[in-house]
């Protein structure tokens, strides 16, 4: 977005209806008076990216503002926009504070929230407005949709863990929450003001929210992507992704066979449901750096579809071509799919190739790459390289 007439003026926000992916501007005074959420939801305050109306301590929370930058690498909030689902990192960002005692009480919130969203008092759960930053520059934020706590498809474990992080070697906690995007397209002002009055069930509010709250059923809000092209500013990291895949690139420097292995758990990292996998010889690989066996179905009774995986360890400017991926194409049986992983981007005509003909075909670049070791916690080049250094050290 960012049409003219699809973002919301500064002066227009106090009466503005809450829609789905536009943008609302923020002020020009030049101070925090210009935030627009303080202006657009009463109570939430001008900073933080834990914003309640309400307390979270004497729990009267009648509803909360996620505000992401996507800025904070070692805290990755992701919206996957096809699923509907969000993932955000709780306020204990930092070492020296216990779990639950940030200033705004945001972990407490969620503690709370999720705990009250398997139980009969669902009707305490605050909805969760989620927001982010719509441009590098400036204070105009993007409204990406209201929240509900957990999934359709998420076990408790899965929806909130406590996660622990180290800086500078000292250790902390910090959640790890997961919510769904509920399908409400426009947020009415008129249940903003039941919100403010306590009427959270009252004759404004969405079918799709009552409905979680009576019987935990989630409408998500699924965005099939219509993009099948990934450009090469979209397939690279940001500075600090870029050092992080220096370190892996530089790691394998001399032996870009070794860079296998690694490739393999960088895929399971991406695809947990992953079994056996063998990385070949490599007199007798066959086009395949590694075959594996990816797992679908209950437990009880799992089918495995087999999968050939092929690994690049090129350098930021050495792009992979067609003939690197038709190799793995020509490879692949029947009821087999291919993953390509290279630390560094595929041209156009592959993509154009490999997606206009439906092969089957994961293609993992240099964002991906980091982006997926920032959930998994490495997250930046320090914290790579003793990865690296760990798991794939050079064999004397």
């Amino acid at each position: 977005m960012g049409d003219e007439d699809q973002t919301v003026p500064f002066a227009d926000l106090a009466t503005a209806d809450l829609v789905v992916d536009a943008v609302f501007a923020g002020g020009s005074a030049g101070n925090t008076s210009d935030d627009p959420l303080a202006r657009l939801l009463p109570g939430v305050g001008n900073r933080g990216g834990f914003r309640c109306n309400g307390s979270p301590t004497r729990q009267s929370v009648r509803f909360a503002v996620l505000f992401t930058t996507g800025a904070e690498p070692d805290w990755p909030d992701e919206l996957d926009a096809q699923t509907g689902l969000f993932t955000f990192y709780g306020d204990n960002r930092r070492p020296g504070t216990e779990l639950h005692k940030t200033s705004r009480r945001g972990n407490l919130l969620l503690r709370d929230a999720f705990n009250w969203s398997h139980s009969d008092a669902r009707v305490h759960v605050p909805p969760f407005f989620l927001f982010e930053k719509a441009a590098p520059a400036g204070r105009d934020i993007r409204f990406r949709g209201l929240l509900a706590p957990g999934g359709a498809a998420l076990t408790s474990d899965d929806e909130l863990q406590a996660i622990w992080r180290s800086t500078r070697g000292i250790r902390f906690q910090n959640y790890r929450a997961r919510f769904t995007v509920l399908d409400v397209p426009k947020i009415p002002r008129a249940w903003i003001t039941d919100l403010v009055s306590g009427d959270p069930l009252g004759p404004n509010c969405p079918p799709p929210w009552r409905n979680w709250v009576e019987a935990r059923t989630y409408q998500t809000l699924l965005a099939p992507s219509t993009t099948i092209i990934r450009s090469t500013a979209e397939q690279q990291p940001d500075a600090g992704g870029k050092l992080m895949v220096e370190a892996i690139h530089r790691h394998f420097a001399g032996r870009p066979h070794d860079f296998e292995a690694c490739a393999v758990e960088i895929w399971r990292m991406l695809a947990p449901s992953t079994g056996a996998c063998e990385v070949t010889r490599h007199s007798r690989d066959g086009g395949r750096d590694a075959v594996g066996e990816y797992l679908l179905g209950p437990e009880s009774d799992r089918v495995a579809v087999e999968f050939a995986l092929e690994a690049k360890c090129y350098a930021p400017s050495n792009s992979v071509s067609v003939e690197d991926v038709a190799r793995l194409i020509s490879r692949i049986r029947h009821r087999q799919f291919g993953v390509f992983v290279t630390t560094s981007h595929f041209n156009s005509q592959v993509y154009k190739e490999v997606r206009g003909d439906a092969h089957p075909i994961v293609m993992i670049c240099a964002r991906d790459i980091v982006d997926v070791l920032r959930r998994h916690g490495y997250g930046d080049a320090e914290a790579v390289q003793a990865w690296l250094e760990h798991r794939f050290a050079a064999s004397a």
